[in-house]
């Protein structure tokens, strides 16, 4: 399909992705909340559907679409559950997109498949226990020996970092804040020297499931490097650009859902003889979600056209990520006091989309990250 989508294919697609959601996520929701279980029969039937392979041509049995498909799929799924967009979000735009970017024809033709069809659950590992949006003094390093590299260190914060069956993993080849310093390698599951850390115990998005990746003498083999030794960092920068479009669309996904929640709620519950929607103090709530809600699609959507032309989205995507993340946090942190006591129970979805927003303007980027890009970007141009 080309990538320049009609309305009607789109509209076909968020049905699709809709349908899934209602039919395999909804039912499950709490549940895999309560128990921080991570599905993995579900990411299995969801690259089946081919929503783990989106932007992935169809030469590597992907979907073959574009970023506004992919927004879309993202948006529905996250509307049911954030936990799940989360995992669809970092499988397709961290590790999956790095091969697709950065790969060799040998090693897209080799992952690829794998990765696009749900037969592999991706990773993607940058962030280190003292290093976060301070990549430049990782400590997770390789070392060269003849025609392999022995990697030792730990990543953390890792979606996928147990279950995963492949990891693109950034590590330091070369000298500190040498943005020239680091590499990307693939890392399969069962690689000697490669083990899962401990699994965290968050407060949202629990679902999806997040843990540290161990490397004691890890030794692999050249042909496992994304394209030359000391691009990782800036193939990282990339990579990035795009997935914050992906949190961009799981925070837009979230925020509907609140919202859709507390209209269905306020027109429902009664007080005082007629619908609190009646309500200035309720109605005004849901006209500024709506508005922000709308704001946000906007400059979600624009950086997914521009994406697709291939032209820079730097600034845009920074933009998206970080306005759409935070009206998530203030939709969801909305629903929650309209539906008063019991948006506080779990008898209502908006207590998990409360929690689970939270996260969107931590991850790939805290807002004040986003908001020094966006000012780095303006004073360039």
């Amino acid at each position: 399909m080309n990538v320049a989508t009609s309305t009607d294919n789109l509209q076909i697609i968020r049905e699709s992705a809709r349908d899934f959601a209602q039919q395999y996520i909804l039912p499950n929701v709490m549940d895999w909340d309560e128990s921080q279980h991570f599905p993995i029969d579900l990411m299995h039937k969801l690259g089946e559907q081919g929503f783990l392979g989106v932007l992935v041509p169809e030469q590597y049995d992907g979907a073959g679409l574009g970023y506004q498909e992919y927004i879309t799929v993202i948006e529905e799924i996250a509307k049911v559950c954030g936990s799940i967009g989360l995992s669809v979000a970092a499988h397709n735009s961290l590790c999956t997109n790095h091969i697709l970017q950065f790969g060799s024809e040998e090693q897209k033709q080799k992952y690829l498949p794998r990765l696009a069809t749900g037969q592999w659950i991706g990773a993607w590992g940058l962030t280190e226990p003292n290093t976060g949006s301070d990549a430049g003094r990782m400590q997770c390093v390789a070392e060269r020996d003849g025609d392999y590299y022995v990697i030792n260190g730990t990543k953390c914060w890792i979606t996928h970092g147990i279950s995963g069956h492949v990891a693109v993993v950034i590590v330091r080849t070369g000298e500190l804040l040498d943005s020239h310093g680091m590499s990307a390698f693939i890392v399969e599951r069962g690689t000697p020297g490669f083990k899962a850390g401990k699994k965290e115990n968050k407060l949202g998005m629990r679902a999806s499931e997040t843990a540290e990746m161990i490397f004691d003498n890890c030794r692999l083999h050249k042909s496992q490097m994304l394209g030359s030794e000391g691009e990782g960092f800036i193939q990282s920068m990339k990579i990035l650009d795009g997935g914050r479009i992906s949190i961009a669309a799981l925070s837009l996904g979230i925020a509907k859902g609140a919202y859709e929640a507390s209209v269905k709620y306020a027109k429902e519950r009664h007080q005082f003889g007629q619908p609190i929607a009646k309500f200035q103090g309720i109605s005004f709530k849901l006209a500024d979600m709506a508005t922000k809600i709308q704001a946000a699609e906007l400059l979600t959507r624009q950086s997914g056209t521009l994406k697709d032309q291939n032209k820079k989205v730097t600034k845009q995507s920074a933009m998206a990520k970080y306005y759409a993340s935070e009206v998530a946090v203030e939709a969801s942190t909305e629903a929650v006091q309209i539906h008063g006591g019991y948006g506080y129970t779990k008898e209502f979805p908006v207590e998990k989309f409360y929690r689970d927003s939270k996260l969107c303007t931590i991850g790939e980027g805290t807002s004040e990250i986003q908001k020094l890009v966006i000012s780095r970007e303006i004073l360039r141009e």
